[in-house]
């Protein structure tokens, strides 16, 4: 936007920012898009965000994500096929500009990834649980991966709330000064 307030003509061609969050456990995100500058941005309609329940993709009859790794070891991952059907979904209704795996071995989170990301439109973001996904997800599914530091946690969800505000505030017309961002 130029000083003269060229780019207040063009507001009306903004696109809304569409988040979908893949989740095994997505009430854990229930309150963090319903408060300050997430909820202004919402009610402005600059952005979107979406959490969904990946046991709604699982068409195992007890809605299970995990099974052992095939290359063995201890410990769970997440299956592919729910992940496949969920992402091949949303992917049929809207053009996604990455689809990010939140681990903690990924691209460390910066303010230049948040402003790259920013400008790629509409996210997935797949958050890990259990002791990760099947590596196919990784390999055919995921665009990149991103991690909030280097340390482990119980699963991706909080990730998704920072990748998700670092991203929506840079977005033109959610703070009150763009200075701010």
């Amino acid at each position: 936007m130029c000083n003269h307030g060229c780019g207040q003509a063009f507001a009306h061609l903004r696109t809304v920012v569409r988040i979908d969050i893949l989740s095994a456990v997505p009430r854990l995100l229930d309150s963090w898009f319903n408060e300050s500058i997430l909820e202004r941005a919402r009610k402005k309609g600059l952005a979107e965000v979406h959490v969904h329940d990946l046991r709604d993709w699982s068409t195992d009859k007890h809605r299970r994500l995990d099974d052992y790794p095939f290359g063995g070891g201890a410990g769970m991952v997440m299956t592919v096929e729910p992940i496949h059907r969920a992402i091949a979904e949303l992917k049929a209704q809207r053009a996604y500009g990455e689809v990010i795996y939140l681990c903690p071995d990924g691209q460390l989170l910066d303010q230049p990834l948040a402003n790259e990301l920013s400008l790629k439109g509409n996210l997935i973001l797949l958050c890990g649980h259990y002791k990760g996904v099947d590596e196919r997800v990784r390999e055919h599914l995921i665009t990149r991966e991103v991690s909030i530091g280097d340390y482990v946690l119980s699963g991706g969800e909080l990730a998704a709330a920072v990748v998700s505000d670092a991203v929506i505030r840079l977005l033109p017309g959610v703070l009150g000064d763009e200075n701010s961002a």
